[in-house]
């Protein structure tokens, strides 16, 4: 499978027809490729979500790509944004697909369609700190009988039938790199780039009543407020305690306000 449009945005792209975790084959040979490497499947029989959830797609009907991204002018405490900044930019690339629906960034890297999602991200740390591995899933081809769950959705359910998988990653991957090279250009800094105005102009977590899941299984209602300087979202619990600001974890729209 050729990727003529993908190709013009990313020299060192690489397909293979079946694998077992695209990110996981990106972080093995992170120290002879690249930044900005691209490997794209297209089949996963090991894909994951957040928190280890196995994420599987019938073979042809998603993109399953993985992208390395080594900024050397960053310091690792800003890697933070790298998560976000990806979501971001599948945002982005969704919108111009379906032009005519609501698309957003559930913090910190989901994209929804209304209220459905339709893209999930999964960021890994390269062993040695030098950058991270960004991979990610979008459904595009599936029926509602091929998603693993109600609240899914893809492409085609929401009215375009006609994106190609190389047209949809190649435009992942550009709204990708304008922002990468923006972020890089400001040494990481989410505010002097932009970044994080753009994150909370496309989130749709913040406003809502949420629960947020964290790690070790608590659990913690309240509302989302805002976003930090290092990409975590600032929760008002509902007990009425000081604001929290959560790093890492899952979280459930539960209303609007």
């Amino acid at each position: 499978m050729d990727f003529p449009l993908s190709r013009q945005i990313a020299q060192d792209l690489t397909f293979v027809a079946e694998t077992g975790s695209t990110n996981a084959d990106l972080v093995a040979n992170f120290a002879n490729a690249q930044d900005f490497s691209v490997l794209v499947a297209g089949f996963q029989t090991a894909g994951r979500g957040r928190s280890g959830r196995d994420w599987l797609a019938p073979a042809g009907s998603s993109l399953f790509v993985s992208v390395l991204l080594k900024p050397s002018l960053v310091a690792a405490n800003r890697f933070s944004w790298i998560p976000l900044l990806a979501g971001l930019a599948m945002a982005k690339t969704v919108a111009q697909f379906l032009p005519n629906k609501k698309v957003s960034l559930k913090w910190p890297n989901d994209v929804l369609v209304e209220s459905n999602k339709v893209s999930g991200v999964l960021s890994e740390l390269l062993p040695d700190l030098s950058g991270v591995v960004v991979g990610a899933g979008l459904n595009i081809l599936q029926t509602k009988a091929e998603l693993p769950i109600e609240a899914a959705t893809s492409l085609v359910i929401e009215g375009n039938s006609d994106a190609s998988i190389d047209a949809v990653l190649a435009g992942y991957l550009q709204n990708l790199k304008e922002l990468y090279e923006s972020w890089v250009s400001a040494n990481g800094d989410a505010v002097q780039s932009g970044l994080r105005n753009q994150v909370i102009e496309s989130c749709s977590t913040l406003g809502l009543s949420v629960k947020a899941i964290l790690p070790g299984e608590q659990e913690l209602l309240g509302k989302a407020v805002g976003i930090d300087d290092t990409g975590r979202l600032i929760l008002q619990p509902d007990s009425g305690a000081e604001v929290v600001a959560v790093a890492a974890g899952d979280i459930v729209h539960l209303r609007h306000n």
